[in-house]
């Protein structure tokens, strides 16, 4: 049976600028999320790392190509090898994301929105299911930011994600800066999403900082500290349905290690 984190653990989306210094230091940090697919061959030198990395923290799964959204159902290959590196790590669980990322053959590299509409609903959980199923613990769906809107939605984002966790009987990856990324593009009240999430339900929690174009629309960028107005939005879900795992991600001009050990400690400041 894979293990369960600490309900109020602090996680760091660990990239490879600091594989060496992670490996050298532990303090503040209670577990890591590796991106899946970094690590899915036994090429040299990712195992290296993985091995190093998972001598010293537990380690979740993040993935960015289970394409669930797309024209044809996950492939089979990918989820045996995505499966074989969740047992050789012991993950907790697996997360990916609740969106397409190609089709007809073609990967756009890019984690792609759909239209929030009944049909894709049940597709998506009957694929969740089998996801769950196939890789034989706990799976995490993450709720996207948004840019674009569909004039074919009959629901909002927070229906289609609630109902497709609902009915496949899996799981939340809650990112909150997504979250409220979207809800400055869209003009929706971020409440409203909230009070929509099942917390018993969130196997884990995601802050990272974005930034705003010269036309006033956020990007979920992950280059820079989060902000204010997120962390204020991370203590009302805190208030909702905590504790749960916090993971911070800093994809671009990443700081140091220390300095991203300062920026997750701020979580606890901000658990009320």
């Amino acid at each position: 049976m894979p293990p369960v984190l600490a309900a109020n653990a602090l996680g760091l989306g660990l990239r490879s600028a600091h594989y060496q210094t992670s490996c050298e230091s532990r303090s503040g940090v209670d577990y890591v999320e590796l991106i899946a697919e970094n690590f899915l061959s036994d090429a040299l030198p990712a195992r290296y790392h993985l091995d190093r990395i998972k001598e010293r923290y537990p380690i979740v799964l993040h993935g960015v190509g289970l394409n669930i959204l797309g024209p044809e159902p996950p492939d089979a290959r990918y989820l045996d090898r995505l499966a074989a590196l969740a047992e050789y790590v012991n993950a907790p669980f697996v997360s990916d994301h609740l969106c397409w990322t190609g089709a007809h053959g073609h990967q756009h590299h890019d984690l792609l929105p759909a239209p929030y509409v009944p049909e894709l609903v049940e597709l998506a959980a009957e694929r969740a299911r089998s996801v769950q199923a196939q890789l034989g613990r706990r799976f995490a769906l993450e709720n996207l930011s948004s840019y674009v809107e569909f004039a074919q939605s009959s629901l909002t984002e927070w229906e289609f994600y609630a109902g497709v966790v609902g009915r496949a009987g899996c799981y939340f990856l809650l990112d909150v800066n997504n979250i409220y990324v979207s809800s400055q593009n869209h003009g929706f009240d971020p409440e409203l999403y909230l009070s929509a999430i099942d917390f018993s339900r969130v196997l884990e929690v995601h802050v990272a900082g974005h930034s705003r174009e010269p036309d006033g629309g956020l990007i979920d960028t992950h280059d820079r500290a989060v902000c204010e107005a997120v962390w204020e939005l991370y203590e009302r879900a805190w208030q909702r349905g905590g504790p749960f795992p916090t993971l911070l991600e800093w994809d671009e001009r990443i700081p140091p290690f220390p300095a991203l050990l300062s920026e997750l400690a701020l979580a606890r400041k901000h658990q009320p």
